[in-house]
């Protein structure tokens, strides 16, 4: 099967780097998948999604991310956010609580609504 290239990175540092067979991720514009071949484009990154990678081995990555840009080529895929988190370091509770919280900002929704997405992308 045809693979990419991929990585993901934040601002503090490089959460995975590997060969993939898929990518899906939020955008500004919508959902899209990534295949190998995809044409190439630039897309902003939603403030509040998850990334989910299937990589080489058929294993699931998915990651809370924050903002940020992807780039992708026939053979590579590049997500740069502005924060990101794997869902399974995701304290669900804690992200919840913000969602509650009627003083939370928007930054701090946004950076919770990722977390939950995340969290319930890697559960299905």
């Amino acid at each position: 099967m045809a693979e990419m290239s991929v990585d993901l990175v934040a601002i503090e540092r490089r959460l995975w780097s590997g060969q993939a067979n898929f990518v899906s991720a939020q955008t500004t514009e919508g959902q899209i998948g990534i295949l190998p071949g995809h044409e190439p484009l630039l897309g902003q990154l939603a403030e509040d999604s998850a990334v989910t990678i299937v990589d080489s081995d058929g294993e699931r990555i998915v990651a809370a991310v924050h903002g940020g840009f992807f780039s992708v080529t026939a053979t590579t895929v590049r997500i740069l956010a502005e924060s990101a988190e794997f869902a399974g370091d995701v304290d669900i509770e804690a992200a919840r609580a913000v969602l509650a919280d009627p003083n939370a900002s928007e930054q701090e929704q946004n950076a919770a609504r990722a977390r939950v997405r995340a969290v319930e992308a890697a559960a299905s």
